[in-house]
């Protein structure tokens, strides 16, 4: 284990999350959740913050996207070879899965920052000779299998995180769970931590029965002790998207790691909600944006929510044109990105410039990955996310007549990429609805469907485009961080308020906004989006560069010298990590 001999010392907290972005040739994560928890691992690196991150293995990645000629999506498997980018390490941890030890081992992989500081990665494994063929598969692919490998899986994540760090020689202060999937770390803590006067049964315990051996989790543990060491931060808006299992499978699963009628009283009486199981045992918890936050406490009311909004790590996102640019008018904004502030005084020409040289990539990416060739003569409207359906990939799409006027009359161009979920057929509905579209308007406006989206076109994609498109059903987008990585790029996003966008958007300044901040419909957004490309963004762009770079240049300054992960894990290292007692 040499090569966590330089971090052993340092460390005094641990990110633990299902996926984490690392790099393009290493398939652990699925969407924005895993880019997130990579740029909080270079944020953490450029500042030498003393964290150590855990993850999982998921040799077989999330899923490699094709579509069909029909259009549909079809899934394969994305493996990669873990020996090719990290270190195995010596260390094997053991956790209780329907009764038998599931063996776990780690690969370590560094992050090192041009700026000089590194961080280790820990990523858990069950592919191991001691394992039966099922549990083997645990951590291949992520987010694989039904509810029970699931279960499977998080245990994998919590538990074995915290045993693994044990067993690595880590000795950490505090916890950070990423989305409820590592809620059980707080579990095997708990279990970890009896309560000194257990035998001394409180007047206000809601347990039934006197004895010992039945008396809740809030009486046997030192739950106060935990919730001092764990931070949790929730992604998700919405009841439906929150991990639950039955108990039954739980008891199978979990077998005696905890009793479930201790469960229960934290993690929900029905269904183990993983969401609430953190809540329960996590003293400081957040949303990723304002607005996020207030939804939490409306979902889960009698918990303390604060707000962090995301951020996104700007070396990484910036395209390297305009990076050069910012060295030498900004030096030392990769450090301290809150110096972005002085981008508005870039020369516009010299903006523009680096912008083009962005665009002119973008198109010969999209040529040779669809054959698809644009202009850089006409704006190009990007839009890549998840295709699911609170994300509204089709609202474009409402009136196909109105959208052909609207190019008769200022023409532009569309590009469009994201993965629908394996087991989310409505997601890939739309994409094939979508294609359809791109079929009836052939001919009338250049619109492509870049398949395998991955963090390696993200970069390209967020760079290239002139308008970056959002249109996010409120309230239902806890934050998202596509738009932050286009403003650093001086990208003007079109948006429909939510998430962040509540929080960045300045009419007209620093973009636009599609509605208000009332859950609409898709007619109405549909409408306002046309009426705003018709009106304001599409003249803007061809009869005032001036002022569409003055703009530029406020998105990258105003929102990239806040809305960036180095602020971000600022605020947690404050509130979190460090700042409490």
């Amino acid at each position: 284990m040499t090569g966590l001999d330089p971090f052993r010392e340092r460390p005094r907290v641990a990110y633990i999350s299902m996926e984490i972005a690392i790099k393009p040739e290493i398939h652990t994560y699925s969407g924005g959740l895993g880019i997130l928890a990579g740029d909080v691992a270079r944020s953490c690196a450029d500042l030498e913050l003393p964290v150590v991150l855990v993850s999982l293995v998921s040799r077989e990645g999330y899923l490699r996207q094709e579509i069909a000629t029909d259009g549909r999506q079809v899934d394969y498997p994305d493996p990669w070879i873990p020996a090719d980018w990290a270190v195995p390490l010596d260390a094997m941890i053991a956790v209780e899965i329907e009764g038998r030890p599931v063996w776990t081992r780690a690969w370590l992989h560094v992050v090192e920052s041009p700026l000089g500081g590194d961080i280790p990665i820990i990523l858990l494994d069950t592919d191991v000779d001691q394992n039966n063929a099922d549990d083997r598969r645990i951590t291949g692919r992520l987010y694989g299998g039904d509810a029970v490998h699931r279960l499977k899986q998080e245990a994998v994540l919590g538990i074995g995180a915290a045993r693994m760090l044990r067993a690595l020689g880590f000795e950490i202060e505090f916890y950070h769970l990423n989305e409820g999937h590592a809620a059980l770390l707080a579990v095997e803590l708990l279990r970890r931590t009896p309560n000194p006067v257990a035998n001394e049964r409180p007047d206000d315990c809601p347990s039934d029965t006197p004895s010992d051996e039945d008396l809740c989790a809030q009486c046997l543990f030192d739950v106060a002790h935990v919730r001092a060491r764990c931070a949790f931060t929730t992604h998700t808006p919405v009841e439906a998207g929150h991990d639950r299992f039955d108990y039954e499978d739980v008891k199978r699963v979990l077998g005696d790691f905890m009793h479930v009628d201790q469960l229960r009283l934290l993690g929900g009486p029905d269904h183990l909600n993983m969401t609430k199981l953190a809540l329960s045992l996590s003293g400081y918890v957040n949303g990723v944006a304002r607005r996020h936050a207030e939804t939490t406490r409306h979902l889960f009311p009698g918990y303390r929510i604060s707000a962090v909004t995301n951020g996104v790590h700007p070396a990484t996102w910036v395209h390297p044109g305009l990076a050069r640019l910012l060295d030498g008018a900004v030096p030392g904004w990769g450090l301290e990105p809150e110096l972005l502030v002085r981008a508005d005084q870039l020369p516009n020409t010299e903006v523009w410039a680096a912008h083009q040289e962005a665009k002119h990539a973008l198109l010969d990416e999209i040529q040779r990955r669809t054959g698809v060739a644009m202009t850089p003569d006409r704006p190009l409207i990007g839009f890549a996310r998840r295709m699911t359906a609170y994300k509204r990939p089709d609202l474009l799409f409402s009136d196909l007549e109105r959208l052909r006027s609207i190019s008769r009359s200022a023409p532009f161009q569309l590009v469009m990429a994201g993965k629908a979920h394996p087991r989310d057929e409505p997601g890939k509905q739309l994409i094939q609805e979508i294609h359809g579209h791109i079929r009836d308007l052939a001919g009338d406006i250049p619109i492509t469907f870049v398949p395998g989206y991955d963090m390696e076109f993200a970069r390209t994609l967020v760079s290239g485009s002139d308008i970056w498109l959002n249109t996010p059903l409120p309230p239902l987008e806890a934050s998202g961080t596509s738009g932050m990585k286009a403003a650093l790029n001086g990208v003007l996003c079109l948006s429909t308020l939510d998430g962040w966008w509540l929080e960045a958007c300045i009419e007209g300044v620093t973009g636009w906004a599609i509605g208000d901040t009332a859950l609409g419909t898709a007619g109405d957004d549909a409408e306002e989006l046309y009426v705003k490309l018709e009106r304001t963004v599409l003249p803007l762009y061809y009869a005032d560069r001036d002022r569409w770079v003055w703009m530029m240049k406020q998105s990258l300054s105003k929102i990239g010298s806040y809305f960036n992960s180095h602020r971000m894990m600022k605020s947690y290292a404050v509130q979190a990590y460090f700042g409490r007692p």
